[in-house]
């Protein structure tokens, strides 16, 4: 593990107690949608509120390129229903949490661990290559970055069944 993992580590680790967010997800009673807000957290509450909470099963945020990463993939994985990820909302400005997502969907990793092609600055993931391929594989993910509205977030879940 490199030095500057490692003050990456102790940096998030600060930001949670000079920054906290109280709030990470919000479960529901779907069994096979789940979505992410990436950094929009006032989308969050307003999907945490909202009937849809019933054909959802878990909403939450993201905001890390590779922990965050890592921490969503074991939650997908471990569910035997989930068949959707609806990623929405705002990116992460600096960590682009959502493109590295996206290019996880499509490209995977390299023999490091590094998500191909994605913007992102620090976009390793520390999970065996086999849990990976199984959210490649398992996990939809449908792509609606930068929608905020809850209509068309609503419609887009209803689609799905």
């Amino acid at each position: 593990m490199s030095i500057r993992y490692k003050m990456e580590i102790v940096a998030g680790a600060v930001c949670k107690k000079l920054l906290p967010i109280p709030i990470s997800s919000f479960s529901g009673k779907g069994k096979t949608v789940a979505v992410c807000t990436l950094s929009s957290l006032d989308l969050l509450q307003a999907i945490s509120k909202d009937e849809i909470m019933n054909k959802i099963l878990i909403v939450g945020r993201l905001y890390s390129e590779n922990k965050g990463i890592d921490d969503l993939i074991n939650y997908c994985t471990n569910s035997s229903t989930l068949k959707y990820l609806v990623l929405c909302g705002q990116d992460t400005r600096g960590h682009y949490s959502g493109d590295a997502l996206i290019k996880l969907g499509l490209y995977g990793v390299d023999s490091v661990g590094r998500i191909i092609n994605t913007k992102a600055p620090r976009p390793y993931l520390t999970l065996k290559p086999e849990v990976i391929e199984k959210f490649r594989s398992d996990i939809q993910i449908i792509d609606m970055r930068e929608v905020c509205k809850l209509e068309e977030i609503k419609l887009r879940i209803d689609d799905l069944g």
